[in-house]
């Protein structure tokens, strides 16, 4: 089963646009939250950018700073 699909890197396109930041570190972060949106609830999130991850993942996911 593939992880990361066509559709996916859509998807992760698209959460970044919405959120607004540009950059190779930005589509890292977008992949990660799009893989993170796509599971089953809840969701908790470790990460040393809480702000970022916050845009890109809004309330759906906890998010835990390190």
């Amino acid at each position: 089963m593939a992880i990361f699909t066509e559709q996916a890197a859509k998807a992760a396109a698209k959460l970044l646009k919405d959120a607004g930041p540009h950059g190779h570190k930005h589509a890292v972060d977008a992949t990660v939250a799009e893989v993170a949106l796509r599971q089953p609830g809840p969701v908790a999130m470790f990460t040393s950018d809480v702000d970022d991850m916050r845009r890109l993942c809004g309330q759906r996911v906890r998010l835990i700073g390190l």
